[in-house]
């Protein structure tokens, strides 16, 4: 994709632009979503703010971007939850994810972190199986909701571990993580931004990462791969709107949003937050999208997932 000529350019944005937030304010991916928008505000001289709409696992706000105009002023998070889980976990959704969107671009990428309370008596993932194993049904793990990654993570874990957990929706990462700091729940498979920050504080134990591989922002916590074999899941988040924004606009959104996403101070960063930058055509972001619910959906099914 070629950079537009700074006339084009400036056809986008002519006012301030929505950018819709599908999870609440202060969790990871909202943190990210912030951070580009910033940078996306300095770049264009226009407003990005950003409007929270959350609930059933990203859903909520999906289903509003959808039925936003399509004219490129109200855009928002596209996410692994709500387009390549939640069709197969959820009976029926609001929305048709081929046919209701425009995919723009993607914007990071970055794994989950398991991290327990401090008073589960289990220091790594072989001490953590063999607990659960010897108590089915004790211990619980919380997500932001069902169909995110933190949620089929712990899925992911229970089915290739041979493990009963309990597993306890929020409707945010923030609602989480303070049950799992009050003590009301044992572990939480978080975003790696906000769940780094509270193992560098000492507040909860960290445990496994759960891309293919260690993450260079805690080298020294180990992967769940090296313990389950073939466990791999990973969030990304992208920008995505209505469906019929003209591909003309499509094309000059996505090059701005790669001028500010791979700039130095935005990959810093996000790079700071365990994220990984992550910039796609728009017909790159619609393709991967595709192949995620493809490669998810067995998992999902086999571990029993289901949201009627």
């Amino acid at each position: 994709m070629t950079r537009p000529a700074l006339a084009q350019r400036s056809a986008w944005p002519t006012q301030p632009v929505r950018f819709i937030g599908i999870f609440p304010p202060g969790g990871g991916t909202d943190i990210l979503s912030r951070i580009w928008c910033n940078r996306m505000a300095e770049i264009t001289g226009q407003s990005f703010v950003v409007e929270n709409r959350s609930g059933s696992g990203g859903n909520v706000g999906t289903e509003a971007i959808a039925r936003a105009a399509p004219d490129g002023n109200t855009i928002g998070l596209a996410s692994v939850s709500s387009l390549s889980i939640a069709p197969t976990l959820y009976a029926r959704l609001p929305y048709d994810v081929d046919r209701e969107f425009t995919y723009v671009c993607g914007l990071w990428q970055l794994p989950n972190l398991l991290i327990l309370r401090p008073g589960v008596p289990a220091r790594s993932i072989p001490e953590l199986i063999a607990l659960c194993r010897r108590e089915p049904g004790r211990y619980s793990f919380a997500s932001s909701g069902a169909g995110t990654t933190l949620h089929l993570a712990g899925e992911m874990f229970k089915h290739m571990a041979g493990v009963d957990i309990l597993h306890v929706p929020y409707r945010g990462g923030a609602q989480a993580y303070n049950d799992l700091l009050g003590g009301r729940i044992d572990m939480v498979f978080g975003n790696i931004p906000e769940a780094l920050r509270l193992s560098r504080e000492g507040q909860v134990r960290p445990l496994a990462v759960t891309g293919a591989a260690r993450s260079p922002q805690a080298p020294d916590v180990p992967a769940m791969a090296e313990f389950l074999s073939g466990y791999e899941i990973n969030s990304w988040g992208g920008v995505l709107g209505p469906a019929g924004i003209p591909p003309a606009l499509v094309e000059r959104i996505a090059v701005v949003a790669r001028e500010a996403v791979e700039g130095a101070d935005v990959r810093r960063q996000f790079e700071e937050k365990g994220a990984s930058v992550w910039w796609t055509t728009p017909e790159g972001l619609a393709e991967f999208r595709r192949e995620n619910e493809v490669r998810f959906a067995p998992l999902v099914r086999a571990s029993g997932a289901r949201v009627e």
